[in-house]
C-alpha cells in the first residue's frame, strides 16, 4: 500500500509525492547554508523554499538518496571517484579555442588567426578552471548592465583607450559603464533613437539583431528596453575582455569575427544588423563579408553602418584620413549594396541604412548581371566551419510581387507561440505542425515542473541562461521573460537543423559542436540546461570533456538542469562528484516509472587557490 500523509495545507501526497518535495525542499535549503558571495543568494534561495509551501518536514525519516535503485548500487561501489583538480591561477579567463598564445602561431591574413583554432585532443588541461580572487555574482539587470564587478573582470585598459569614448570607466570597485561607445559618446539611448526615426522597433517588427563587433555591447544593452534581443560577437584580440564584459553586463554575446569562416547562424535569422565603427572591411573582397550579412539578415531586415566611410565628404577631416582612400570605400560599399538589391533608406552625419528587399521580384535584373554570382549550395544553414564564399544566397521562392520570401513572421511577441514559416511550409523533413505545437506543450509542462524544484528560476537570479540542445527552443520560449535571455545552441551534430525555427520565434541562438569548447569566457552563464546531449553525444565524444566545459563557462554557485535517460544520469552524476558540483536527481514530473530523469545541480563557489565552500 502507498504511504499518504497530510500536510498542514490539509492536501494529501502520495510517498513518491513526499520524497520529491522532501529531497529538493532540503537539496536547495542546505544549498543555502553553504552557498556565499559577494552578493550571497543562498538565504533567500532557503527562504523562498520555506515559503513556497513545501513542508521539508512531512516525512523526516525518508532516505535522502535517490529511490531509484540504480543509482545507489553504482554509487556504493569500490570504484573511486575521479576528482578533478583545479587548473593553474593563469587559466582564470582560459578560452580553449581562442587563445592568444596559440593565435599567433596562425596567419593574420583576413583574421585567420582570430577565428576558431580549437587545442588538439592531446593538449586538453582536463582540470576545473578557477574563479580569481575576489569573485563576486554579478549585480541583477537592470544594475548589471551598468556595474560590473572589477573582481570579475580585472582589466583596466580599455578605460584608458576609450576613456574619451564613454564606454567603460573604473570606480572603485566597480567598472561603470554609461552608456556611450566610440560612434555614440553621448549614450546608446539617443543613437537608437536615431536609427528608430527608420526602423520599426517599437512594434515587435524588428525583435533580432546582429552586432558584429561589439565592443562591451551597449548598443545590445540598450536595445533591451524596446525589447530586441541582439547578438553580439567580438574577437578576442587586444581589446582585453570585450566579450566578458559584455556577459558580466548580462548582455548576450560570443567570442567571433568575420574572418574566412561563415558565421554560425541560420539564413535569414536577423531583422537588423548593425557596425558601428567595427574595422569590418565591408567592401573587400569583392563585398563577401556584405554577402554573410545578407546571407544571415531577414528579407526586409537592415543593415546599419556608423562611422567610416560614410558621408565622407564632410567628415574625413575629424577621422584623419585621405579622402581618395574613404571614398574608395565608400563607393566599395554601395556597388555591393547594389549587387546584394538592397535599398539605401537613410544617410545622415554618420550613419546610413539600407533594407534588404523582401524577395527577387524587385532584384530580376542582377541575374543577368556578371558581377552576380549566385551561391550553388542547397542548404544555405550548412555553415559550421565551412568557408565564406563571395557569392549571393537566393531568395527562397515566391509566387506573388509581394509575397515575404522565407514566410512572413508575426511580430513579437505573438511570434513566440505562432507557428514558424519553417514548420508551416514543411521545410524541415518529418516536422509536421502538431509535432511542433506537441513539442511545445511538452516545454510548457518541464519548465513548470524546474519552477517547482526551483522557485527562483524566472525571479531574476538567473540572467544569462544556456540550453545546450534547444531544439526548436521550446525551454526558452517557455521560460521568456524580460529578466533573462536563453542563449539557444543547436549542435551541429543534432538529428534535424532547428536553429531557423528558433530565431523565427524571435530567440536567438548559435550552432555549436559539443566535443569542442564553446566562444565565450569562463563563468560567463548564470544557469545551463542540456536536455539528452549526453545520450546525442553518447561515443562521439567524451562526456568529461562536456561537463569539464560546462563547469568552465558556468558561474560559481550557478545551476544546472540535465534531462536525459536514468542510465546517463547515472554516469553523469557519477563524474559531476568530483567536479565541486552538489547534485541531486529527480523523478520525471510524470513519475518515478519513466525512464527520463531530471538531474539537478549547484556549482560550489570556489576561487583561485581556495578549496570549496564546504
Amino acid at each position: 500500500m502507498a504511504l499518504k500523509s497530510t500536510s498542514a495545507d490539509g492536501k494529501t501526497r502520495s510517498s513518491v509525492q513526499i520524497f520529491i518535495v522532501f529531497s529538493l525542499c532540503c537539496f536547495f535549503y542546505i544549498l543555502g547554508a553553504w552557498q556565499r558571495s559577494g552578493f550571497g543568494k543562498g538565504d533567500s534561495i532557503a527562504l523562498q523554499m520555506t515559503n513556497s509551501g513545501a513542508d521539508c518536514n512531512i516525512v523526516p525519516s525518508l532516505n535522502f538518496e535517490t529511490h531509484h535503485a540504480g543509482e545507489s548500487s553504482i554509487v556504493g561501489s569500490s570504484t573511486k571517484v575521479k576528482a578533478f583538480e583545479p587548473c593553474d591561477a593563469r587559466y582564470t579567463d582560459y578560452t580553449p579555442c581562442q587563445d592568444q598564445r596559440r593565435a599567433m602561431t596562425f596567419p593574420r591574413d583576413s583574421m585567420i588567426y582570430r577565428e576558431r583554432h580549437c587545442v588538439p585532443e592531446s593538449e586538453k588541461l582536463r582540470c576545473l578552471v578557477p574563479a580569481p580572487k575576489g569573485y563576486v555574482t554579478p549585480f541583477s539587470w537592470p544594475k548589471s548592465r551598468d556595474y560590473v564587478p572589477y573582481a570579475n573582470a580585472p582589466y583596466k585598459a580599455l578605460t584608458v583607450e576609450k576613456a574619451i569614448q564613454n564606454w567603460i570607466q573604473y570606480e572603485g570597485d566597480v567598472f561603470r559603464f554609461p552608456g556611450g561607445g566610440t560612434q555614440f559618446p553621448q549614450g546608446a539611448d539617443k543613437y537608437i533613437d536615431q536609427l528608430a526615426s527608420v526602423i520599426p522597433m517599437e512594434n515587435g517588427t524588428v525583435r533580432t539583431a546582429l552586432d558584429t563587433g561589439c565592443g562591451v555591447a551597449s548598443w545590445g544593452a540598450y536595445l533591451w528596453s524596446r525589447n530586441v534581443r541582439a547578438m553580439s560577437f567580438a574577437p578576442r584580440d587586444s581589446h582585453e575582455a570585450q566579450v566578458q564584459f559584455a556577459l558580466e553586463r548580462g548582455v548576450p554575446a560570443v567570442i567571433g569575427v568575420l574572418g574566412t569562416i561563415k558565421l554560425p547562424y541560420p539564413a535569414r535569422a536577423f531583422d537588423m544588423a548593425h557596425c558601428s565603427r567595427c574595422l569590418i572591411p565591408w567592401g573587400a573582397n569583392d563585398g563577401m563579408y556584405l554577402m554573410e550579412v545578407d546571407r544571415v539578415l531577414r528579407p526586409g531586415g537592415y543593415w546599419i553602418l556608423s562611422g567610416p566611410p560614410i558621408n565622407w565628404k564632410i567628415n574625413y577631416k575629424a577621422w584623419q584620413r585621405p579622402k581618395d582612400e574613404l571614398q574608395e570605400e565608400q563607393r566599395k560599399i554601395e556597388e555591393a549594396a547594389k549587387l546584394l538589391c538592397w535599398e539605401k533608406k537613410y544617410e545622415h552625419g554618420e550613419i546610413a541604412i539600407w533594407q534588404k528587399r523582401v524577395n527577387d521580384e524587385a532584384c530580376r535584373s542582377r541575374r543577368d548581371d556578371p558581377r552576380a554570382n549566385f551561391c550553388k549550395t542547397d542548404d544555405t544553414d550548412d555553415v559550421w566551419y565551412k568557408k565564406m564564399e563571395a557569392c549571393i544566397t537566393p531568395y527562397p521562392e515566391t509566387s506573388s510581387s509581394d509575397e515575404v520570401a522565407g514566410g512572413e513572421l508575426q511580430v513579437f511577441p505573438d511570434r513566440l507561440n505562432a507557428v514558424p514559416p519553417r514548420i508551416s511550409s514543411g521545410s524541415i523533413s518529418g516536422v509536421t505542425v502538431d509535432a511542433y505545437e506537441d513539442d511545445n506543450r511538452q516545454w510548457k509542462k518541464h519548465v513548470k515542473a524546474y519552477k517547482r524544484i526551483n522557485s527562483l528560476l524566472d525571479t531574476g537570479r538567473y540572467r544569462n541562461i544556456m540550453d545546450m540542445n534547444a531544439g526548436f527552443g521550446g525551454f526558452a520560449a517557455a521560460i521568456e521573460s524580460t529578466k533573462l535571455w536563453v542563449m539557444n545552441v543547436v549542435p551541429t551534430i543534432a538529428e534535424k537543423n532547428r536553429l531557423g525555427v528558433v530565431y523565427e520565434r524571435g530567440l536567438i541562438g548559435i550552432y555549436h559542436d559539443w566535443c569542442e569548447a564553446f566562444s565565450t569566457y569562463p563563468r560567463t552563464y548564470d544557469l545551463i540546461h542540456a536536455n539528452h546531449l549526453f545520450s546525442l553525444y553518447k561515443n562521439k565524444c567524451n562526456a568529461d570533456d562536456i561537463l569539464l566545459e560546462m563547469d568552465r563557462i558556468l558561474r560559481p554557485e550557478g545551476a544546472v538542469i540535465i534531462r536525459d535517460d536514468v542510465d546517463t544520469l547515472i554516469k553523469v552524476k557519477r563524474i559531476i562528484s568530483g567536479m565541486r558540483w552538489d547534485s541531486k536527481l529527480a523523478d520525471h514530473e510524470d513519475g518515478p516509472l519513466v525512464n527520463e530523469k531530471v538531474l539537478i545541480a549547484v556549482k560550489q563557489y570556489w576561487v583561485t587557490n581556495s578549496t570549496s565552500s564546504h
